[in-house]
């Protein structure tokens, strides 16, 4: 049995068996992947997957079991990778992160720009998708940490920090009815067109059940991933935008008013999450206390040590929160 060998049958059930694409992905042959994968079958005497032909079709009740032993295996072999590496050179290395538009735009460039001049040879990558993605890319180990505010509790074996609070702001042109109003109200807001997230994003979830909990049913005529997509739309007079209220810089986007909406809909809280069982080395501890200075490395290593979801949210239980 060789370690090659668990890795490739743990990439074929994460591209969804599909060797080609596997193969691709890591810069080899399918006929070399295939051959690896009955070695080991031979030489366990079962099969990990179930084929029709040449195809791979579904994997076995046996391989489900030994596929979440091989990927036990192979985190513990990237740890002692880790480490040799923490021991050779602490200051070296690569960070991955997931996340959304919104905090890789507007919240992320201030404390990458702080943490790459502390740590100039550490390079980083990051990824942007929707956060279930995020989150499926922290799980699976194939980034370090994914900073989200919704999907990240899909997933049993992240260890989930909160970072802030944040809330929404209603942004419209300076001669809109709205920009004249003395209050802002959830009725006032559903009577115009609205341009916002796309659900599932940017803590879409408590808009949503804000308007419900009036009875209200508000007219969404447009969607987007990117604040930014979503207030050049409203400049073009598609509807009011509701936002992040972090996404609104008043310089910026001098030509649109935004309005406070925090009283109108529940905050929001965006999290850090990494795989349980990861190394941390000591710029990754820096990282997560550079994004959020209440997580120490000594809140990160008690974290680590709740055995559940429910001892982390109580580690967190009534902790005051920054606010964005």
């Amino acid at each position: 049995m060789k370690l090659q060998q668990l890795r490739y049958i743990c990439e074929v059930a994460r591209h969804g068996l599909n060797i080609s694409v596997t193969a691709e992905s890591l810069y080899t042959s399918q006929p070399g992947i295939s051959k690896q994968i009955r070695m080991l079958e031979d030489e366990l005497g079962i099969q990990i997957f179930h084929r029709s032909g040449k195809h791979l079709t579904e994997i076995t009740p046996a391989g489900q079991t030994i596929l979440g032993k091989a990927e036990n295996i192979l985190e513990q072999v990237e740890n002692i990778r880790q480490i040799a590496q923490e021991f050779c050179d602490k200051n070296r290395g690569e960070l991955s992160i997931a996340t959304t538009h919104t905090q890789a735009r507007y919240v992320l460039p201030g404390i990458i720009q702080a943490f790459t001049a502390s740590y100039p040879d550490v390079a980083l990558h990051m990824h942007q998708g929707t956060p279930v993605q995020i989150s499926e890319l922290a799980s699976n180990g194939t980034v370090d940490f994914a900073i989200a505010t919704e999907a990240l509790e899909l997933f049993e074996n992240l260890i989930m920090m909160p970072c802030y609070r944040w809330n929404r702001c209603v942004i419209v042109p300076h001669d809109h009815p709205l920009a004249q109003a003395s209050s802002l109200t959830l009725e006032k807001i559903a009577a115009y067109p609205i341009v916002t997230y796309v659900f599932g994003f940017t803590g879409r979830s408590q808009l949503d059940q804000a308007f419900n909990a009036e009875g209200l049913s508000p007219r969404v005529v447009f969607t987007a991933v990117d604040a930014d997509v979503i207030k050049t739309y409203v400049k073009l007079g598609l509807g009011i935008g509701i936002v992040a209220s972090m996404a609104y810089d008043p310089v910026l986007d001098s030509e649109l008013l935004a309005i406070d909406a925090s009283h109108l809909f529940a905050a929001s809280t965006t999290k850090i999450g990494f795989r349980r069982g990861t190394f941390l080395r000591s710029y990754m501890y820096e990282f997560i206390e550079c994004f959020a200075p209440h997580l120490t490395k000594d809140v990160v290593q008690a974290a680590v040590n709740c055995h559940s979801k429910s001892e982390i949210e109580a580690l967190f239980l009534g902790l005051e929160l920054p606010g964005y």
